[in-house]
């Protein structure tokens, strides 16, 4: 990202490559879409709205590399951003589609919703096989937990 051009020109000319049938281009177009949402320069809406469409990626690209890139930018928009849950409850609603590779990446934002109304879909990958997914887990449900026990925080 080089130019004077702001996060939301770079961001809109990423969702227009995105759909280039070359699978290295659009993995790249959601690297960049990650950087920006990285930075924190968009509205909180924008962001939302960048997330959601990260989302529809995640849930719905057939290639693994393109799956893992759009959670991973959702992954980076966590930090700069509080994405309420209704923006992500539809990883919540397809998370048994994703592999444990990616099921931790999923887990991982479900947690950072800081709403308590996650707790269940994340409780039940406790007992997952794969130990990476269950400490993932875990963290997420410790965080939540701790959002329980917090007056004043999280949503009910």
């Amino acid at each position: 990202m080089s130019g004077h051009r702001s996060p939301e020109v770079w961001i809109e000319a990423a969702w227009q490559e995105l759909a280039a049938p070359d699978a290295g281009r659009r993995d790249g177009c959601l690297e960049v879409v990650g950087d920006i949402l990285e930075t924190g320069r968009l509205s909180q809406d924008d962001a939302e709205r960048a997330v959601e469409r990260l989302v529809v990626v995640a849930l719905s690209d057939e290639s693994h590399a393109l799956r893992e890139s759009a959670l991973h930018a959702i992954c980076t928009a966590t930090t700069p951003y509080a994405l309420p849950y209704r923006v992500v409850e539809p990883l919540a609603a397809g998370v048994d589609g994703f592999e444990p590779l990616l099921l931790a990446d999923v887990l991982a934002v479900l947690g950072c919703t800081d709403d308590r109304a996650v707790l269940p879909v994340v409780e039940q990958f406790l007992r997952h096989p794969p130990p990476e997914v269950r400490r993932e887990a875990a963290d997420a449900v410790s965080e939540l937990r701790r959002l329980r026990e917090s007056p004043g925080e999280g949503t009910d």
